[in-house]
């Protein structure tokens, strides 16, 4: 018994000065940078959040927010199709910070033969996470064939888990037209530099639009890849294949006027940001 006690008593007192000389240590910790450490900006090209062409001058920087109102243009893809001689666009510019910013968002194609097709969302969206806006305002439709239409819009912005970047858009319509379109991307590194951009875009309607060529239920269904490679991040050349299909109501419109219900294309162009 007198050892048992003897060994508890040499445990303690060996503990009680383990954590005495710990807690010496601490106070006394030196908390200064190793001579050799290496400098955090070395690889940044120059640029720091108060340096650089991306800095605010006379701003307060936020950490983890833009307080001052910026411009962003990015023109997502600016590309030409040579089997069917098309040329297409779609691009988003965005003014305001990250809580508040007034949108507009394009796309359209030009055709061989003068024909076109466009629409312009006119947005004001509101951050409500840290990762999602919800999106309010108009939409305008103008085509050189069919009836040019106005909507409502209202919808959600983002990037879903795992980095998927998601647009969901609700729209009505005069006379009771009613549109849903759901798009979703996702980039995939092969490497720092090339990159391939796997898109989806979904299309539902509310009612037929036969002046329009469009029906009720599942309209379209749009599936792309594009690969690019970026020489800069603000700058990148890329080539890629979409196949669009037509459903229901839709597809028995177009095949009632003579025209197909899917179609490939390939393509090439450019896509940027500043």
């Amino acid at each position: 018994m007198k050892r048992l006690l003897l060994a508890t008593a040499l445990l303690l007192s060996t503990a009680a000065a383990l954590g005495q000389d710990s807690h010496d240590h601490g106070g006394t910790q030196d908390t200064t940078a190793p001579a050799d450490a290496r400098d955090p900006h070395a690889y940044s090209g120059g640029f720091t959040r108060t340096e650089g062409p991306y800095a605010l001058n006379n701003a307060e920087h936020g950490m983890h927010h833009i307080s001052e109102p910026i411009l962003s243009i990015l023109g997502d893809h600016f590309e030409y199709a040579p089997d069917s001689n098309t040329s297409s666009y779609d691009m988003q510019a965005w003014y305001g910070t990250s809580f508040n910013r007034f949108i507009i968002k394009s796309e359209g194609s030009l055709a061989q033969h003068g024909e076109y097709k466009n629409q312009t969302d006119l947005l004001w969206g509101r951050a409500f996470t840290a990762f999602w806006d919800s999106q309010l305002g108009l939409r305008i439709d103008s085509k050189s064939e069919g009836k040019d239409r106005q909507w409502l819009a209202a919808g959600i912005q983002g990037l879903a888990p795992y980095w998927f970047q998601l647009d969901a858009t609700a729209y009505l319509g005069a006379q009771g037209q009613s549109e849903v379109v759901f798009n979703s991307e996702y980039e995939m590194l092969l490497t720092q530099r090339l990159i391939l951009q796997p898109r989806l875009e979904l299309t539902l309607r509310g009612k037929d639009d036969p002046v329009n060529l469009l029906g009720s239920g599942l309209a379209n269904a749009a599936f792309g890849l594009r690969l690019r490679y970026e020489f800069s991040r603000q700058f990148a050349p890329f080539i890629g294949v979409e196949t669009e299909k037509r459903f229901g109501d839709t597809a028995d419109l177009l095949r009632r006027f003579g025209e197909k219900n899917s179609e490939s294309r390939y393509f090439a162009g450019i896509r940027f940001w500043f």
